[in-house]
């Protein structure tokens, strides 16, 4: 257990990095564009990961990770201010809050208890929370950048590159 929080933090990094570049390939029509009714663009994405990022981890180990000045409704509706530049720097910002969050995190923070909208998890438990709910849209964040820029950079194993990509003989034995 002793690299939970290194672990966690490491891979919060790895999908932020995924993420970052994906929409840095967008152009704004793409970042904006919905491609379906009742589908988020990934403007709204941004703006519901940024927001939950910061409720959720301010203060994270003393007061509940609903906070009462979040308007998570409010981050499924983009409005006039809502332009590409404020979207990407509420995603910094929440990115920070986590970041800063978890640095000050010890092995012996991980079975304190914290809330989550009133509901009592113990600290490795939100750590999982956290980065399970943000990876999910992350991925709909690559998906939704491949198909509007199905052209883009492969950020994982291209198509039919499988093989280059297995690990070398003696690696784990």
């Amino acid at each position: 257990m002793a690299n939970v929080i290194a672990d966690v933090t490491h891979e919060f990094r790895r999908y932020k990095g995924l993420a970052d570049k994906s929409m840095a390939e967008l152009p704004d029509e793409a970042f904006f564009r919905q491609p379906g009714e009742v589908v988020n663009p990934v403007a709204l994405i941004v703006k519901h990961v940024a927001g939950n990022l910061a409720s959720r981890w301010t203060d994270f180990l003393t007061t509940d990770g609903e906070k009462p000045n979040r308007n998570r409704d409010g981050e499924f509706v983009l409005g006039p201010a809502d332009t590409r530049a404020s979207l990407l720097a509420a995603w910094e910002r929440g990115w920070k809050t986590l970041f800063d969050a978890m640095a000050g995190l010890t092995e012996a923070d991980l079975d304190k208890m914290v809330a989550i909208r009133g509901e009592p998890h113990r600290v490795q438990q939100a750590l999982l929370r956290s980065v399970n709910h943000t990876v999910y849209h992350v991925g709909q964040i690559l998906y939704l950048a491949r198909m509007f820029n199905p052209g883009g950079t492969w950020l994982t194993i291209p198509p039919g590159q499988s093989g280059t990509h297995k690990p070398k003989s003696g690696y784990m034995t």
